[in-house]
């Protein structure tokens, strides 16, 4: 038996243990998802003519939209002092050594003004470009607003615990079943939010998104730790 209790003590740390190496490919495997979908939607967008700007200038002006978000809503942030200009350089060197340092940007000016091999594949090239730094911003813009995630976590948290000793006290009744649903919920919900949020294909105001998505993050948190077992 003690046996038996000791290595599922440790098949738990273990488990506890990869999933935590695990979150920043996860993060990452978020990223590159919606970084495709986002630039699949812009280009069949272009392709079928959706966008009533030609070429990548839809693309264009929705990254210079998001990027607009981040001059008049986040001028001061809990991560780092100053917001705007962490946020412009990152997303800046990113952009030289993904793009100008590998000679892409340059291909593309010289296409642009001698009328080169590339043609109309120019603009989907220079449409997920754009994308690409849209999708960085909103990046940015999500881990600047991780505080609005972390403390509707912990309101949720803290409602739930209160709500349990309430049902534990009053001989409330328990259901495993609403316990196990909002459990495996949480991690959907924070996933699906984030992918949608990165890879919708107009500008849109990031307190319209994000503050629904923490709000249900918080009730689901506090549903699944309220519903928890009264006795461990």
């Amino acid at each position: 038996m003690a046996t038996d209790s000791a290595k599922r003590t440790q098949e738990k740390r273990g488990g506890l243990f990869s999933k935590t190496l695990g979150i920043p490919f996860q993060l990452l495997a978020i990223l590159f998802v919606s970084l495709f979908c986002s630039i699949l939607i812009e280009w069949v967008g272009i392709y079928f003519q959706w966008w009533s700007q030609p070429g990548a200038e839809h693309a264009r002006v929705t990254m210079e939209r998001e990027m607009g978000w981040l001059d008049t809503e986040f001028s001061r942030s809990l991560i780092v002092s100053r917001p705007v200009e962490a946020a412009t350089s990152f997303v800046g060197l990113v952009y030289e050594w993904s793009f100008v340092k590998t000679g892409i940007v340059g291909l593309l000016e010289s296409n642009r003004t001698s009328g080169g091999w590339l043609g109309a594949v120019a603009d989907y090239v220079q449409a997920a470009i754009y994308v690409t730094l849209m999708t960085l911003t909103r990046v940015v813009i999500l881990a600047l607003t991780s505080p609005l995630f972390a403390l509707a976590a912990l309101v949720g948290f803290v409602d739930g615990l209160v709500r349990r000793d309430l049902r534990r006290f009053g001989a409330g009744r328990e259901s495993a079943f609403v316990y196990h649903h909002a459990k495996k919920m949480v991690g959907p919900i924070f996933v699906i939010g984030w992918i949608c949020y990165l890879s919708v294909p107009f500008a849109i105001h990031p307190n319209v998104f994000l503050l629904p998505c923490a709000a249900l993050f918080g009730v689901l948190i506090s549903i699944a730790t309220g519903s928890f077992k009264k006795y461990l």
